[in-house]
């Protein structure tokens, strides 16, 4: 079983949720839209949705939305919100590597997809070539992909922490301490939760790609990367720059 099947609980699950801002989320938001190219009535693919920040905004737009998450209390949480708003918004709560085709639809049945919130760095090699290939089988032909992660190689290695502490929310201490595995190009963090006397620990992995390794995988998928952007602003990407969001196209 990968790690992050059972880290977004307790205070893991607060404290993601709590560092997630209304400014980033309207950012995220505005990024989807400019680039995606999707229309009213058309079939949105949240991959990691978590509890619909960007799903519940898109629905309201009138797309049709499904979002897969790992989490059963996010999607949970993102199903009644939709429920509550009569969005059309369908969360499954499952790996998406492993969920079936029953729950998540045939193929080419989507006009765009995206994976935010840094979860695209979580797959060693074979499972990032795996995860790429559903999402193209999932699109539509011309169908667009916006992926975003923190973990690349550019971003994280010139600037390497090996330890790192933050407050998150109003009341989550947040701490971490890394190790990096150079032979196998892996993060290894273990981190400790506290809040109000509350200590949790999680362990967490996260694989560090250079863009072009990215890119040949996303090739090999059969999707076509058509620009790479170092802010959610949409500027282009520089050595160094915190984040990147690739967008892709599946082959026509």
């Amino acid at each position: 079983m990968a790690w992050y099947h059972t880290f977004f609980q307790g205070l893991p699950q607060d404290a993601w949720k709590a560092a997630q801002t209304e400014e980033q989320t309207q950012l995220d938001l505005e990024l989807l839209v400019e680039t995606l190219d999707f229309g009213p009535d058309d079939r949105l693919l949240d991959v990691f949705c978590g509890y619909g920040r960007h799903a519940i905004p898109l629905a309201r737009m009138g797309a049709h939305v499904t979002g897969v998450d790992i989490s059963p209390e996010y999607i949970a949480e993102l199903q009644t919100g939709a429920d509550a708003e009569k969005l059309s918004v369908v969360a499954i709560a499952d790996d998406f590597l492993g969920v079936s085709k029953s729950k998540i639809g045939a193929p080419a049945s989507f006009d765009a997809a995206y994976c935010l919130g840094n979860s695209f760095s979580f797959f060693p090699q074979p499972d990032m070539l795996a995860f790429l290939k559903r999402i193209a089988t999932l699109l539509k032909p011309g169908g667009r992909f916006l992926a975003h992660s923190e973990m690349i190689a550019e971003s994280v290695l010139p600037d390497y922490q090996a330890r790192n502490w933050q407050p998150v929310g109003d009341d989550i201490l947040f701490l971490v301490e890394n190790e990096y595995d150079p032979l196998e190009s892996r993060i290894d963090s273990y981190l400790t939760y506290i809040r109000s006397g509350d200590i949790q620990t999680r362990t967490a992995q996260h694989y560090v790609y250079t863009l072009a390794e990215l890119r040949r995988l996303f090739t090999e998928a059969g999707l076509t990367v058509i620009a790479c952007y170092g802010t959610v602003e949409g500027e282009p990407y520089s050595l160094g720059d915190e984040a990147v969001w690739l967008l892709a196209s599946k082959e026509v």
